[in-house]
């Protein structure tokens, strides 16, 4: 079996729902081989915003898979704009690299919906995994445009569609059948007792872990939290990679009270939730982020330390739960002062999915494609 992954994230020490999810099936199917594509480097993009820009990483394997696990960085050359001659240097990559590996016909597993024309250009058997919707996220109208079409085209031609969240088998589940496979957690590894972080903040600390990004942080609301908890000496600590505009980010920078600790490998992340007096999710409403099945969701619980929330999707199902505070507006400043006021005991335990389960129902979406006739690319 052979597996191309059109990512929307890197493969890096960071992972997301895609890492974890290539990693449990590589694990379970020692003849499964993954060609994990990887965002393209834009260097034109970094040359006007004052940077040096890097190589791609082309084709290089993984280690620690057996050379089972490659991934791939193309290069993006022209902006958008200029037509489809971007996406179709960008497909070319791929088709290039597939070749190289001398393999014929793998199933193709769409994230990006930048890849939406890979699916009609190769006629490999496809599946589209939406993990956000970005056809209502705020973006400027062409880029709308193009990112609504990409959709519309995924869900019509992929003969499989996996959604992450109930809210995106709702929306998508209107326009075709869908497979709902939500985000999981390794809860070993998070329960799994480690020291504290020496640069987590002194004193009572309110973590967020996550992309700082617009599209769901709010960043009025993280200030005013950090206001109200300065008087008590607490911190808000925000920690994962940072994709603010460099305007938030001066804001967020600007305040005492808040502190950016940057991303974290895996592996180090549970010490920072773990010691956390309160983990903290300021996201904006609107109809991108109910679209969400936020991993820190799992994550969260499975370290069982108080959470406090706007009412987002995921954790707004959680109101009434033990040690779990729902709240907008002024009153979520005031719901993470109480809850970083002391330190609490841990949570009642709760069951959680884990990644291998998600891996499963993942493969079997694969299987069903796999037994598909492949198209064969059109001339």
């Amino acid at each position: 079996m052979r597996l191309v992954v059109c990512s929307l994230e890197d493969w890096n020490e960071v992972w997301r729902r895609n890492q974890y999810l290539v990693d449990a099936l590589l694990g379970a199917d020692d003849a499964l081989e993954v060609l994990f594509v990887e965002p393209p480097t834009d260097p034109l993009h970094t040359a006007l915003h004052g940077q040096v820009p890097r190589p791609a990483r082309g084709l290089r394997t993984v280690p620690g898979y057996g050379g089972r696990l490659r991934t791939l960085q193309p290069v993006k050359w022209l902006p958008r704009q200029l037509g489809p001659m971007t996406d179709a240097g960008l497909r070319s990559a791929v088709m290039r690299a597939v070749a190289r590996l001398g393999w014929r016909d793998p199933v193709l597993w769409v994230n990006d919906p930048g890849y939406a024309e890979l699916v009609a250009v190769t006629g490999w058997r496809a599946l589209y995994d939406i993990t956000d919707d970005w056809a209502v996220a705020d973006r400027s109208p062409r880029e709308h445009a193009r990112l609504r079409a990409a959709d519309a085209a995924l869900l019509e031609r992929c003969a499989e569609v996996v959604v992450c969240s109930v809210g995106l088998a709702a929306r998508k589940g209107a326009v075709r059948d869908v497979v709902l496979v939500p985000n999981a957690v390794d809860s070993q590894r998070y329960r799994r007792p480690a020291p504290r972080p020496p640069d987590l903040p002194v004193g009572a600390v309110a973590l967020y872990v996550g992309t700082l990004h617009e599209d769901r942080l709010d960043v009025d609301l993280v200030v005013a939290t950090a206001r109200r908890l300065a008087a008590a000496g607490a911190t808000v600590a925000l920690l994962g990679p940072n994709a603010l505009s460099a305007d938030n980010t001066a804001r967020l920078d600007a305040e005492p009270g808040i502190r950016l600790l940057g991303s974290r490998p895996r592996d180090a992340v549970p010490a920072y939730l773990q010691h956390a007096h309160a983990l903290i999710v300021p996201h904006v409403l609107d109809d991108f982020t109910d679209s969400l099945d936020p991993l820190k969701l799992y994550e969260y619980l499975a370290v069982r330390r108080p959470i406090v929330s706007t009412s987002v999707a995921g954790f707004r199902e959680l109101r009434g739960q033990p040690g779990v505070a729902i709240a907008d507006g002024a009153a979520f400043a005031d719901a993470v002062a109480a809850a970083v006021g002391q330190w609490h005991a841990p949570l009642p335990p709760t069951a959680l999915p884990e990644w291998s389960d998600r891996a499963r129902e993942m493969r079997a979406v694969i299987d069903r494609l796999s037994g598909l006739q492949p198209a064969g690319r059109p001339r």
